[in-house]
């Protein structure tokens, strides 16, 4: 895989792309290629298992994405054939369901992918919205955020420590090894993607960023942001603010950046017959704001 990165994960204005991978769509290999041709800086990935067929409870911003939603590609795998075909995009995931995995064995494969991409990942989490999905992984929705916050910070020990312990209500082990490490110091950035009143104190505890979904937060982001981390004694400064769902225009794009977000991540349509067009486009607006 490549390992040449010129992109530092925690450099300040930074531009992506964010596409439903499947398997009827552009091969994640072409579209990390193209990604960067076009000089935009990063590729993140949604993560799904599973659609269940039956399901008490709606899921609003995606029933008409529910065909797409149970084709994902495994971000891992996509990633790692994004990563081997690039030399410096970054690698990012939108979001890892840490309610369907385990901790241990996601720590792993997060600080390969790290590893074998020369340092070039970004690691979104969530806990997910359908209460079945959940349930066929053994993690009962009502404790979902407390489910993500523990086996996050499993995680982190297990990539900042040599001899890693962790004992929390969810994820319990004692002193073991698990190598290698990420090449990031202490791990990948960890960003939040929700939108709830509560995410801003969630990331000011134990994340390194929030991805705020364009029109679904309640609220002023930045300012809820700057509370929770000053309340918890955090440089705001220090933690970043991206928003997914970039609009594809100049002008409002911009007022973004200006509010205070410093990443902005642009949703691409999955199929195939548009996905260079629309990456000219973005490139097209990213130019812009760059300039």
């Amino acid at each position: 895989m490549a390992s040449s990165l010129n992109v530092s994960v925690r450099d300040d204005r930074l531009f992506g792309v964010c596409m439903l991978a499947t398997d009827r769509s552009i091969a994640p290999t072409a579209l990390a290629r193209a990604v960067e041709e076009r000089g935009l800086d990063m590729l993140f990935l949604p993560e799904n298992s599973h659609i269940p067929l039956n399901r008490n409870q709606e899921w609003p911003y995606a029933e008409a994405l529910l065909d797409p939603l149970s084709r994902l590609y495994d971000p891992f795998v996509a990633l790692a054939a994004a990563a081997a075909v690039t030399e410096r995009l970054l690698l990012g995931f939108a979001v890892c369901l840490m309610t369907h995995r385990d901790p241990i064995n996601t720590a792993k494969a997060v600080a390969s992918l790290d590893h074998l991409s020369g340092g070039r990942v970004i690691l979104g989490v969530a806990g997910g919205a359908l209460d079945e999905a959940m349930r066929n992984h053994g993690a009962p929705f009502k404790q979902r955020w407390q489910i993500v916050r523990d086996r996050t910070l499993a995680m982190k020990a297990i990539w900042r420590d040599d001899v890693a312990e962790y004992h929390g209500e969810f994820v319990d082990f004692a002193p073991m090894w698990s190598f290698p490490k990420p090449i990031q110091a202490g791990g990948p950035p960890i960003w939040i993607g929700s939108n709830s009143k509560w995410v801003p104190g969630r990331v000011a505890d134990y994340a390194d960023g929030w991805m705020v979904y364009n029109g679904r937060y309640v609220g002023d982001a930045v300012h809820d942001l700057a509370m929770a981390c000053e309340k918890r004694g955090r440089n705001a400064a220090e933690v970043t603010l991206a928003l997914m769902d970039a609009p594809w225009d100049v002008g409002e794009a911009s007022g973004f950046l200006e509010q205070g977000f410093s990443k902005l991540i642009f949703l691409v349509p999955p199929d195939s017959r548009n996905v260079e067009a629309g990456l000219d486009r973005i490139a097209a607006v990213v130019e812009r704001l760059r300039t």
